[in-house]
């Protein structure tokens, strides 16, 4: 495989990648603005509901974090067909390994099923507000909020799946270093909190309690972000 692109292109993607990590860990500002929510029980989509008071924000950027992570997977994808000759001319590139082709298209999946996600806001916290989850066992909520579970499952669906292949792709084919050492255990600590997430989404809906869920979901969407930010350090060493 050749893993070599324009330097420009492998500069375009790290800084996307880097703003959409960012981005996606806007969550963060709880810990020095008041939410009135609880970070150990509550969904991190909570703070986007349309009755929080700083619902609108958090929409917002996970609007921008979806938009720039399927900017930098769609510029990696371009990156793959087409490179310039010494001359100027373009020719057909060598056709790329399939773990990276599908690492990059499950990262645009994940950054177009984030950006759907924040245009589909719940519209109350169903586990800091009773009457919010009561309303919502007995179907009396808006359409979005069984259209935001589904677009959520989507987005971390396609984070997994790309922190998977890439994460491989860079182990198997001897590119991207960094992600190389480290994304192994990135993916395992992410395995890991999903797993703890839809337990406790699970127990909640069965009325066993919360079991931290707001912690592990918190822990989740952050080591997506870390592997956001290993794979754009990795992307902007890459040599062309």
């Amino acid at each position: 495989m050749s893993t070599s692109r324009p330097g420009s292109a492998a500069r375009v993607t790290a800084v996307l990648l880097v703003l959409g990590a960012l981005a996606y860990t806007a969550w963060a500002l709880e810990a020095v603005v008041r939410t009135g929510l609880d970070p150990v029980r509550t969904y991190v989509s909570e703070l986007a509901a349309t009755d929080q008071p700083l619902g609108g924000l958090f929409r917002a950027t996970d609007l921008t974090a979806g938009l720039l992570v399927l900017a930098a997977a769609a510029t990696e994808l371009l990156a793959t067909r087409r490179q310039p000759t010494d001359s100027g001319r373009a020719h057909p590139r060598p056709r790329p390994r399939r773990l990276v082709l599908v690492g990059w298209f499950a990262l645009a999946l994940f950054g177009a099923a984030t950006a759907v996600d924040s245009r589909l806001p719940l519209s109350c916290a169903p586990t800091a507000d009773p009457a919010c989850a009561a309303r919502e066992a007995s179907g009396l909520v808006p359409a979005t909020h069984t259209a935001h579970a589904a677009s959520s499952g989507l987005a971390m669906a396609g984070a997994l799946a790309a922190m998977i292949a890439l994460t491989l792709a860079a182990r198997r084919y001897r590119i991207w270093r960094p992600l190389s050492r480290t994304g192994a255990v990135l993916v395992a600590l992410e395995l890991a909190a999903t797993v703890w997430t839809l337990a406790a989404v699970a127990a909640f809906e069965t009325g066993g309690g919360t079991w931290a869920l707001g912690v592990g979901q918190r822990l989740q969407v952050l080591l997506v972000a870390l592997w956001l930010a290993v794979l754009a350090v990795s992307v902007a060493r890459e040599r062309p």
